[in-house]
């Protein structure tokens, strides 16, 4: 039945009739269902809320999670967090944008980054070459650096302690972690191709990077920590504490940068004349 007064009427078969005063249907019927089903894609959306998935972003493929799915212009678009990054990195982004997270997917992005690394490498390579002569000046770290790595990793052991009062188990795990994957990454992934002559002779003795290298080196390798520890398969909570744990450290090494990180570097030529001299 109408209504007595002008108002909005939903029938039994859910269409929504505007009535007229005398409670007549006019010919202004709206059907809420057809409304709302005219606002939605056609196709039911491909990725759900918490789903992992892989999200494109500048050129590289990179693990993620859906956070929220929304609807604009009947378009769906999916609010993404990037695993292993800060969450000021958090955006949306359209289904063109991700992919399921499969092994072949994977295995895809793995050959896609790659593939993109090497051609910035080959184009920044052009690039410089045709900017700079042979006579440029390239830059060191004077080695062996005090404090080196390990005794930074010490030094906050000592933060820690001093902070809780005692040390629990995780924070000596992530350290040697750290100290593990700084000397197997440093000659694989965080030299410059100028350092790499240097590295050979710092480490001639068979001994491990973390007591020759320092803070400038170890910066390097938070940059690459996302992506290796994506490669670990550790669980998403047990991910987020260490992320906490990492975030830690690097607030500690910020806090100390004036005794811990050089405030210039050596060039190359002075390098080679201290060797030289060294060898006279």
């Amino acid at each position: 039945m109408g209504s007595s007064t002008a108002g909005v009427t939903v029938t039994d078969d859910s269409a929504a009739a505007i009535s007229d005063e005398d409670g007549a249907t006019t010919d202004t019927d709206v059907d809420v269902k057809g409304a709302v089903d005219s606002s939605l894609p056609s196709d039911p959306s491909p990725f759900s809320q918490g789903e992992k998935v892989l999200a494109f972003f500048q050129n590289h493929v990179y693990p993620a999670k859906v956070q929220k799915v929304d609807v604009r212009l009947k378009e769906w678009r999916f609010y993404v967090h990037y695993l292993g990054w800060k969450k000021s990195w958090d955006e949306w982004v359209s289904m063109d944008r991700l992919m399921k997270f499969t092994e072949e997917n994977v295995q895809k992005q793995v050959v896609f980054n790659k593939k993109k690394s090497t051609e910035k490498i080959t184009k920044t390579g052009v690039a410089r070459g045709k900017k700079r002569k042979i006579d440029s000046v390239e830059k060191l770290v004077r080695l062996p650096r005090n404090p080196n790595v390990d005794d930074i990793l010490k030094k906050y052991l000592d933060h820690r302690l001093k902070k809780d009062g005692a040390i629990a188990d995780s924070i000596e795990e992530i350290l040697n972690g750290l100290r593990c994957y700084f000397d197997k990454a440093l000659p694989a992934m965080l030299l410059y191709k100028s350092e790499r002559q240097q590295y050979q002779d710092a480490t001639a003795d068979h001994v491990s990077p973390s007591t020759v290298y320092g803070a400038e080196h170890l910066l390097r390798l938070f940059v690459k920590l996302p992506e290796m520890l994506y490669y670990a398969n550790i669980e998403e909570e047990t991910l987020k504490e260490l992320q906490q744990k990492l975030l830690d450290f690097l607030k500690f090494l910020q806090k100390n940068q004036s005794s811990f990180f050089l405030s210039t570097y050596q060039t190359l030529e002075s390098s080679d004349a201290c060797t030289k001299k060294q060898d006279d």
